[in-house]
């Protein structure tokens, strides 16, 4: 790969502004200062430095983020901070967040420019599962987890016209809230539109509080703190099958 091209990777700058850079002797390959933005180098083998800072090249990139409410996970908006804004020290060119949480939920969020990676793990087919801790207006009964865990209407229609219910979920019952609301974990593999708080509405109850746990074998960095991010694990890449 060209060294210019190398560079522009890293939102350095412009391709006339970096041969500029080149000039002035900014960037060294294996520990010597490489003035022409023409030579080739490894990007996979060779040390490449910027203003003294090693530049290590990825295909691609991935990162955990803990979502905070009142962020939008998207990667434009006009109105609300977006979850690429929270990335403000990286190159969130071609990132994308692998489905989506509303504004008012927290928790768990993958961003990524794997789209493979993002199809396998949005893909209803592939049964990855979603976990989400859910604080309810008032418990579940019985009945009402039986319902949830078979599957229920939520307003979804297929493209016959037949109701589309939701498919099979999972519901544990965990220990109330500081408010003493009842908090269940629910487990689910796909990612409509609003569902988790649609399959409560569903069974006449309400989300108070909403924050996803774990998507497959990813789980939310429990030392991360509502904004915070960090480059996946190789124990998690693994995990992922990347």
């Amino acid at each position: 790969m060209r060294l210019d091209k190398f560079l522009g990777l890293f939102d350095i700058g412009t391709r006339k502004q970096i041969k500029e850079y080149l000039k002035n002797g900014r960037c060294s390959v294996n520990g010597e200062v490489v003035t022409r933005p023409d030579i080739h180098v490894d990007e996979n083998n060779d040390e490449i430095s910027f203003d003294g800072k090693t530049l290590r090249y990825s295909k691609y990139h991935y990162y955990m983020l803990y979502k905070p409410q009142g962020v939008v996970s998207a990667t434009t908006d006009g109105r609300n901070t977006t979850v690429l804004d929270l990335l403000q020290e990286e190159n969130v060119k071609g990132l994308s967040p692998a489905g989506r949480l509303d504004i008012d939920t927290e928790g768990l969020l993958l961003l990524t420019d794997d789209g493979g990676l993002i199809h396998r793990l949005l893909s209803p087919k592939k049964h990855v599962d979603k976990v989400y801790e859910v604080h309810l207006r008032k418990d579940l009964s019985d009945k009402d987890i039986e319902s949830l865990e078979k599957g229920v209407n939520i307003g979804d229609t297929k493209d016959n016209g037949e109701i589309d219910y939701t498919l099979p979920a999972r519901v544990v019952r965990m220990d109330e809230d500081d408010e003493n609301r009842p908090v269940v974990h629910l487990i689910i593999h796909e990612g409509r539109f609003h569902q988790v708080k649609r399959m409560m509405e569903a069974v006449g109850n309400e989300v108070l509080f909403l924050k996803r746990l774990s998507m497959g074998p990813l789980i939310l960095d429990e030392t991360l703190e509502p904004g915070e991010y960090r480059q996946l694990t190789q124990e998690e890449l693994k995990q992922l099958g990347v």
